[in-house]
């Protein structure tokens, strides 16, 4: 059984947040993918449909995630489940940072409104 370091972990950013790669291919998993997210207030990530289930668990903070067009405010301790085919709005309208840990399978793809199609690296 791997153990990964937080040394060993891979930082990436998009759309305003920084996604803390954990579990991926190249740390040794086979199936799942799993990162910390780090959402800075203010931050407003665009809708996208995702073409795995995701499962989210914010551990600091409160955020505002629409999921399929219905706003849930989310705070630390609440689990997300976000079926393949949803499409889910992440915002952070507080003052502070929120923290989640999100957990998928290998292959994950996102669809932006504009049919832009995005393999997150941390989810690959």
């Amino acid at each position: 059984m791997p153990v990964v370091r937080p040394s060993d972990a891979v930082v990436h950013e998009m759309h305003g947040a920084r996604f803390v790669a954990h579990a991926t291919p190249s740390t040794g998993s086979r199936e799942l993918c799993a990162w910390r997210g780090e959402i800075p207030a203010g931050t407003r990530a665009p809708a996208h449909t995702v073409s795995r289930e995701e499962i989210f668990h914010l551990l600091d903070g409160e955020l505002l995630m629409t999921l399929d067009g219905t706003p849930h405010r989310v705070t630390a301790g609440d689990t997300v489940i976000v079926h393949a085919g949803s499409t889910l709005a992440v915002e952070n309208p507080t003052g502070g940072t929120a923290v989640s840990w999100v957990t998928t399978s290998h292959g994950l793809e996102a669809t932006l409104g504009d049919g832009k199609r995005i393999v997150p690296p941390w989810a690959a």
